[in-house]
């Protein structure tokens, strides 16, 4: 599972050869921490997000069937006084997005997700594949 090359500069090269990192290095301290998981029935994706809601959230397969992770979320709070002036008024904007190259035995109909605790969590099941099929013998002419 690769991320695919955006014009965004969030995350440039933090899934480079997903297969076998040992590290992963993190260019923008403002972008959520991403854990992936594999085990032998599914990939796990892990996107730190606390004080998020499940509406922040936008995860979809695109057209070139990547998966792609949204995250964007506004806040506003504003305290008044009695006669309905500002005393103080906060804003929090925040936008992120990654996408990633899904491997050839995902299913990509049963991938799911779920916020819960502060982590959004994709489970992207892998394909059962048959067990001890014979290679197919081409004859050479």
């Amino acid at each position: 599972m690769t991320p695919a090359r955006t014009s965004q500069n969030w995350l440039p090269g933090i899934f480079n050869d997903f297969f076998g990192n040992e590290w992963i290095t993190k260019t923008n301290s403002s972008a959520p921490a991403i854990n992936i998981l594999e085990d032998d029935k599914e990939y796990k994706i892990e996107v730190a997000a606390p004080g998020l809601t499940k509406d922040d959230f936008n995860v979809h397969i695109n057209d070139d069937d990547h998966l792609v992770i949204c995250v964007e979320s506004r806040k506003e709070n504003d305290e008044k006084d009695k006669k309905g002036k500002f005393l103080r008024r906060e804003f929090s904007y925040s936008q992120f997005q990654q996408t990633l190259i899904l491997p050839d035995n995902v299913d990509k109909e049963a991938i799911d997700a779920k916020q819960e605790n502060g982590v959004l969590t994709v489970n992207i099941p892998k394909k059962s594949l048959p067990k001890n099929k014979e290679p197919q013998k081409i004859e050479v002419h």
